[in-house]
């Protein structure tokens, strides 16, 4: 009897650090209203929810929110401070980040949508780039959260593409045009409102892609990392020290370049739905 009651007691004692193990996982990725700095929690404005047309709406100011806008000054200096110089050629960090400039121009805009449209959209897909990229980083850096790692961060990101897509291509073609283009030529006449249904819903199910991929692809990654770390709360010994935090520093290193990857793939992906809106022909 008191061997089973100890095995009882030992597995309650595994759920419950499983339990506090998860709460510190979530605690570290989901937004709050709080940010958390050195011997201070910084309680953030909270305000009374809007509501309208039976949505509540809630305006306050969240971590995520502050992440963005430190994430949007950051970029502003960069290209006020580093890459902007008076007659003069970039040099050292506005040398770099002229060439990323370039290659998004080139590499990304022009190849997807041709050159006047490329470069028309540059400076759009230059700042989802180096947008997207900084907000990716400062979830690595302690302080700081992953913007990214909200849903409703990168939906906003998405939209911005969707509605991009949307108004660019009934610009360029005119309302009947565009959406007349969206069925493919050759198309019986009878299935006409099924193919404009179907292209309709791949439209959205393309931009709903988007968001999930960025979103999930940076809160998993975060969840791996502390998932690792956590095994020493979990067991409460530093003897698993060595495997989890060599383990969490290669996760780590890896989510830099995942960070990269992410911000590049928006981009392109971004180029590619613009391009098709504005250029039906391709």
């Amino acid at each position: 009897m008191s061997m089973m009651s100890a095995t009882t007691t030992g597995a309650d004692t595994v759920a419950q650090k499983g339990e506090n193990l998860s709460e510190w996982i979530q605690h570290h990725i989901q937004n709050s209203h709080e940010w958390h700095l050195p011997g201070i929690h910084l309680h953030l404005p909270h305000f009374h929810p809007i509501h309208f047309l039976g949505m509540e709406i809630d305006l306050s100011i969240t971590n995520h929110v502050v992440m963005l806008w430190i994430a949007g000054l950051i970029v502003i200096s960069l290209f006020t401070l580093a890459y902007k110089r008076k007659g003069l050629a970039p040099v050292g960090f506005g040398a770099l980040l002229e060439w990323i400039v370039i290659f998004i121009r080139d590499e990304i805009a022009i190849a997807n949508m041709g050159e006047e449209h490329g470069k028309r959209f540059t400076p759009l897909l230059v700042t989802f780039f180096f947008f997207i990229l900084t907000a990716n980083l400062m979830g690595l850096i302690p302080l700081f959260s992953t913007a990214t790692g909200n849903v409703n961060v990168t939906a906003a990101l998405a939209i911005v593409t969707l509605f991009s897509t949307q108004y660019f291509g009934i610009k360029e073609q005119g309302l009947i045009g565009y959406y007349k283009n969206l069925v493919p030529h050759g198309v019986p006449l009878y299935l006409w409102p099924l193919m404009f249904v179907v292209e309709i819903m791949g439209i959205i199910s393309k931009h709903v892609a988007l968001t999930i991929r960025l979103f999930a692809n940076m809160i998993a990654g975060h969840i791996v990392l502390f998932a690792f770390l956590g095994l020493i709360i979990l067991f409460k010994t530093f003897l698993v020290s060595p495997v989890s935090v060599g383990f969490g520093v290669f996760v780590y290193f890896l989510e830099l370049l995942v960070a990269l990857i992410q911000a590049y793939i928006f981009t392109m992906l971004s180029a590619l739905f613009i391009g098709m809106s504005v250029n039906p022909e391709h």
